[in-house]
């Protein structure tokens, strides 16, 4: 691409253009059990140029196959016959998922090949933390983990695609409409297994900026009007919903959640394994996961601090996977961004700098809010901060352990703690729509804890023996915050509480006990 060749990343919506594009040339096939890959890769070759394929695992074996033009998809589907089955009646739509089996399996078994499949999920807790013990600093520990539990090449590519087929549904009705990925699926801060949140796009931008205004008259389609776009959106979401829950190949559990601040889809996507949350185009929600993509890409350090304060939260029951008042991932990463827009020198610029340096077409305004910030990476002058990852760990949990909660707010805006504009508990701005707080939902209790687990953290790292720990063969460093605490002495945990309201602690030491054995569990299951 241009970007490559220039040397210089690519911006956001680059990488965006170019892997919808790439799976609207994708085909998803579930393989026979004893399969020659070379023999596979052989047949779809005469269909055409592959481009890329990968292999794995997911109730049986899948193959994604990337072919290099878009036509070979044809001359491939024409190629597939209907399911013979007498038992069911089938639905006739043929979409881009296939099954592949052998005619005579018997000779063609011994042909079987062993094949490179991909991992679609991190691993448990538990190893995590063997692998960080081998490590020689804290600092390639967070970058284990990183590695670890970050989404892979291949599972973009499989995200993109579950897009894609739902896109094919989506475009029966309304031929212009594209369905893309948002948030944690492209904000380069997702990891293994967590849901693809996507929305439904009407707006062709290009076709709108080059209508012509040419000729006498003013022209428009007729079109169904509607009271509110709220109802707009819950009808077309009720027809997609249906029509993925009665037509769509593998799409099962459809519910239709339309009474929602923000109306959407949930189901589950079995041929790629993927939870998926359908909503229409929420602008706001796409400069969210751009700004995201931009300080993840401006630094390493920035993922491997988010990645590393994400895991540690999910072990300690601070996060969940069900809503409540817990502090939301989005909450604690911007948190984090907050902390590194604070270091001096700052490792990531705040988002009215970022604004600063935008052009003409960075400027968006969304619904009177100023959601403008530059595009271009190569406009953004990198840190001169040398702080090392050990550093800023222990660093984060001393900056939020004594963070002045009561009277102060986090503003990603101005890089800058700022007055508190109502009373809650904990108060984040939200970076776009300057007057909602991210994290309204957290309760006193829930942001106590996590006070409590920030200090328990930043102790353990000052105090910790290093060498000691190591001989006696004890998790250190990253690892010895990712075993529950308490385990080991809680009363020396209580002196360290000072400050805490003692109803708070009591409660806390209680979910202690409770929670040793669930969080792992949790962070297992996770």
């Amino acid at each position: 691409t241009d970007a490559e060749l220039s040397g210089r990343k690519k911006t956001f919506t680059e990488v965006q253009t170019e892997r919808l594009e790439q799976a609207e040339r994708t085909v998803l096939i579930k393989c026979p059990p004893k399969l020659n890959e070379k023999k596979l890769l052989q047949y779809l070759s005469s269909h055409g140029n592959i481009k890329s394929h990968f292999f794995f695992e997911n109730r049986g074996i899948h193959a994604l196959i990337e072919f290099s033009e878009k036509d070979s998809i044809a001359s491939l589907q024409d190629a597939i016959g209907i399911p013979r089955a007498a038992e069911h009646h089938v639905v006739p739509f043929k979409s881009r998922l296939f099954t592949f089996t052998l005619k005579n399996p018997v000779s063609q078994a011994a042909e079987e090949t062993p094949l490179h499949l991909s991992p679609q999920s991190h691993i448990p807790v538990k190893e995590l933390i063997q692998k960080l013990c081998c490590a020689d600093s804290i600092s390639s520990q967070m970058y284990i983990l990183l590695n670890e539990y970050q989404l892979t090449e291949e599972n973009i590519k499989l995200r993109f695609l579950a897009c894609s087929l739902v896109r094919d549904f989506t475009r029966a009705y309304f031929p212009d409409s594209t369905v893309k990925p948002f948030g944690s699926s492209v904000n380069t801060f997702g990891k293994l297994g967590c849901d693809v949140d996507m929305f439904l796009d009407f707006h062709d931008v290009q076709k709108h900026a080059t209508k012509t205004k040419k000729g006498p008259f003013e022209m428009e389609y007729q079109m169904k009007r509607l009271p509110s776009e709220r109802l707009a959106t819950q009808k077309i979401l009720s027809v997609i919903g249906d029509c993925l829950d009665n037509f769509g190949p593998g799409c099962v559990s459809v519910q239709k959640i339309l009474n929602a601040r923000c109306p959407l889809v949930k189901f589950s996507h079995q041929p790629t394994g993927f939870q998926c949350d359908l909503s229409v185009s929420n602008s706001i929600a796409i400069r969210s996961s751009e700004l995201l993509y931009i300080y993840g890409c401006l630094d390493s350090r920035v993922r491997a601090l988010v990645f590393t304060v994400r895991c540690w939260a999910r072990v300690h029951g601070l996060t969940n996977s069900v809503p409540g008042n817990w502090i939301t991932n989005f909450s604690l990463t911007m948190m984090v961004m907050f902390f590194l827009q604070k270091r001096s020198p700052p490792i990531i610029p705040t988002l009215d700098q970022l604004k600063e340096l935008a052009d003409e077409k960075d400027k968006h305004i969304i619904g009177g809010y100023d959601c403008s910030f530059v595009s271009d990476l190569s406009k953004i002058k990198p840190s001169k901060n040398t702080e090392t990852l050990d550093v800023l760990l222990g660093e984060f949990f001393e900056y939020f352990g004594n963070f002045d909660f009561v009277k102060n707010s986090i503003n990603l805006r101005k890089g800058k703690e700022v007055n508190k504009p109502e009373s809650s508990p904990l108060y984040i701005w939200n970076p776009f729509e300057q007057d909602l707080n991210i994290s309204k939902n957290v309760n006193q209790p829930q942001l106590e804890k996590f006070v409590a687990m920030a200090r328990e953290s930043a102790w353990i790292l000052q105090k910790e023996d290093k060498t000691q720990r190591v001989i006696s063969k004890e998790p250190w460093g990253l690892a010895a915050l990712l075993v529950p605490f308490g385990k080991s002495n809680p009363s020396k945990m209580k002196n360290r509480m000072k400050g805490i309201g003692s109803e708070t602690i009591r409660s806390l030491l209680d979910s202690l006990k409770l929670s040793n054995s669930n969080n792992l569990q949790k962070a297992v299951g996770k």
